[in-house]
């Protein structure tokens, strides 16, 4: 996926076609040839094109990755402050830890929705199957953002060591 650095650079090759464009509708103009309105057309719609690769250009789109962290899906995200990732059973607390701070820092964005003093927060899960037929969700841990005076770190990561302990590496996630 390109990163906003390479959108930026797109912003600049556009602009200058669209400059270019411009300048060949007013030629256009001044010499009133029959496809003036037709190149004014292609100048505006350039200049569209332009201004979106410059707005792509400011979000990143690049994922943060932490060291120790696992794979995770996203499997419930109210657009809010509620956000369930499912991990791996077999995933050990260090893991689930790092792989809770990769989620945050991915998934808590300016953006979110959300009623005031709502705290957003991501919990981690796995599906445990005890019974043929049977699954039980287990949440292992969750993060939420630091307080504003906490300089410490940027997330309150809690690890559920007694949940995670009573998920066996033999269940499937």
């Amino acid at each position: 996926m390109p990163t906003p650095d390479e959108f930026l650079v797109a912003t600049q090759w556009a602009a200058l076609g669209t400059l270019a464009l411009i300048a060949l509708a007013v030629l256009a103009f001044v010499l009133k040839w029959g496809i003036r309105f037709r190149l004014v057309g292609a100048a505006g719609f350039s200049i569209v094109l332009t201004v979106g690769l410059l707005g792509l250009s400011f979000e990143p789109f690049s994922r943060t990755v932490v060291p120790g962290a696992v794979s995770y899906a996203t499997v419930y995200d109210s657009g809010a402050s509620k956000i369930v990732i499912a991990v791996p059973s077999t995933i050990t607390p260090d893991a689930l830890d790092a792989t809770l701070q990769q989620a945050a820092s991915n998934l808590f964005k300016p953006y979110r929705l959300g009623l005031p003093g709502q705290v957003p927060t991501v919990r981690a899960r796995v599906i445990v199957h005890d019974q043929p037929g049977v699954s039980k969700l287990v949440y292992v841990g969750q993060v939420q953002p630091a307080a504003k005076g906490d300089n410490a770190t940027a997330y309150r990561v809690h690890v559920d060591q007694s949940a995670l302990a009573a998920v066996s590496p033999t269940h499937e996630s």
